[in-house]
């Protein structure tokens, strides 16, 4: 067996079944990982560098495909249903054999890597890709061990990660050829049948959402942070298309991480060692510091060029309106090194609210913060199926219930606690419509929701006056620093105000049809902070 670049004298394939392969890449430069994806034909370079590949059938992750396999170990913790799906360790083990029978006599791709940024959390991992590029992704998004530290390296978790082998669904338990399955036992990740990128980075938030609320008392949240020039920490939950990524990467604030962190009794650290961002409708104008990493090193996923050039069309969504790009944290300019800060002063939970509906920020009280954060609620906007006007509403407990295998109560008393012990202003901020429901308002103002931000964090809404919302209860600041008071008040931005009040509470109503499910196991205090309907609908 060819084994290039190995500087590890304590790493064996073999020890998770992969003796048999032909070779071994150990950790490949950026450089070299590029070169063979190009050698391979298997991905093409932009002119400016930067390499792009097409992830295949998937150009998303797969949720009814991700599998938790129940055991002694997760059978009296895991939240099982239709998020976290049990798999049988035994179909695990026959599967896991095929994997690597199928990556015999292939030269595959291995990479030493870790995630949290705080040393007292430090999880080490070991990649095996069948795809360069795959582990190019993995050396972007994961953190990056040095030199010194390869050459003792020993893995705690180890994902194996096979795009070209389709799984036989009656002989591998599977629900169709791709999947994405962990087992907390023997701290493995299996994923085949899906070249998206995210189902490798999500397996291990996922795995990190057990053991760190569950093992060691730290808060995982689905969240991006950023720390000020007075040392405030800022966190940013939200689903996706609500701008996580975009709010916290400001030039006047110094990115912690833009997706997934750890909430510990000393402070905030990053899991991961890159960003994982949406490219669609990107402009330099709107995002510089995304716009700007976007060079050699970083990874398109499934982009449109200009036509008859290389230049990228961040426009077309031909392939996917999902199209991405990894790139390592470094590849910002306004970063903490290391990726920790101390304990928030602030939290905000975004939301693209497509009805309208929503106030453009709002601060809440304990019992409100609770409620919103057990709903992660958003509203999509309607996608390309015919027929479809009405916004979609989605409710995701978190901010993130495809990757919480506790059951979101966990995860919500944890945040409840830190919350109340460290006294945190929680704001709600919506970055969707105004003036009218998607079709008939408008977007807001990415520049208009910064200044909101900004004016939260540095203290300009702790002495103005505000009002409360007659349907959700929500305290909203009748006046802000460079933002227009006329579009604080959601209901004042809309000609037909009969129409505002029957849609807040049709969505008042959805909000309390979403929790019906966990009303059992909140307290008086987040039953206080939902919504009231104050009408018939």
């Amino acid at each position: 067996m060819i084994e290039i670049g190995k500087k590890n004298p304590n790493a064996s394939a073999a020890q998770v079944g992969l003796g048999k392969v032909a070779g071994i890449h150990w950790n490949a430069s950026p450089a070299e990982l590029t070169e063979d994806t190009l050698a391979l034909d298997q991905g093409f370079l932009t002119e400016n560098g930067t390499l792009a590949v097409n992830t295949g059938e998937f150009t998303g992750r797969s949720p009814k495909d991700r599998f938790i396999v129940k055991d002694a170990l997760t059978e009296d913790a895991v939240w099982w249903g239709d998020i976290n799906i049990p798999f049988d360790p035994e179909k695990f083990d026959r599967l896991h054999a095929r994997v690597c029978a199928y990556l015999t006599n292939r030269h595959i791709y291995a990479r030493d890597s870790y995630v949290c940024a705080d040393p007292a959390y430090k999880m080490n991992l070991r990649v095996y890709t069948e795809l360069p590029w795959s582990n190019l992704f993995a050396s972007n998004l994961f953190l990056r061990p040095t030199a010194s530290e390869i050459e003792t390296f020993e893995p705690e978790w180890t994902i194996i990660c096979a795009p070209g082998f389709m799984a036989d669904k009656d002989i591998d338990g599977t629900r169709q050829h791709n999947f994405a399955i962990l087992n907390f036992t023997k701290k493995m990740v299996l994923i085949g049948g899906t070249g998206y990128t995210g189902e490798i980075k999500k397996s291990i938030f996922s795995a990190l959402n057990f053991i760190l609320p569950h093992q060691k008392g730290v808060l995982s949240m689905h969240c991006s942070a950023n720390i000020g020039a007075e040392g405030d920490t800022a966190v940013f939950f939200g689903l996706s298309g609500t701008g996580k990524t975009t709010l916290s990467s400001d030039p006047n604030r110094r990115l912690i991480g833009d997706d997934e962190h750890g909430w510990s009794d000393t402070g905030v650290f990053n899991f991961e060692g890159g960003c994982y961002a949406k490219t669609i409708n990107l402009s330099a104008e709107k995002e510089p510091q995304i716009y700007n990493a976007i060079r050699f090193g970083a990874l398109l996923e499934n982009i449109g060029l200009v036509e008859g050039t290389r230049k990228v069309d961040y426009d077309d969504k031909s392939i996917t309106e999902n199209t991405r790009v990894s790139y390592p944290i470094e590849f910002i300019d306004n970063i903490v090194t290391p990726s920790v800060g101390p304990l928030p002063k602030n939290i905000f939970y975004l939301t693209a609210d497509a009805y309208g509906v929503l106030p453009p920020i709002s601060r809440l009280t304990p019992g409100q913060a609770m409620f919103h954060f057990i709903s992660g609620y958003t509203a999509k906007v309607a996608g390309t199926e015919a027929g479809v006007t009405e916004p979609q509403t989605t409710f995701s407990a978190c901010f993130g219930a495809a990757f919480m295998p506790l059951h979101p109560t966990k995860y919500a008393e944890l945040l409840g606690k830190k919350m109340k012990e460290n006294n945190v202003k929680v704001w709600l901020v919506n970055t969707g419509w105004s003036g009218g429901s998607y079709g008939t308002g408008s977007r807001m103002s990415l520049r208009h929701t910064r200044n909101l931000i900004t004016a939260a964090l540095t203290g300009q809404l702790d002495n103005v006056e505000f009002k409360t919302h007659e349907v959700f209860g929500l305290a909203y600041p009748t006046t802000c620093p460079d933002v227009p008071d006329e579009i604080l008040d959601a209901r004042s931005t809309w000609a037909d105000k009969a129409s505002y009040d029957a849609t807040a509470n049709k969505l008042a109503a959805a909000f309390n049809k979403n929790f019906e499910k966990f009303s059992e196991y909140a307290n008086d205090e987040i039953m206080a902070g939902a919504p009231k309907v104050t009408e018939s609908i």
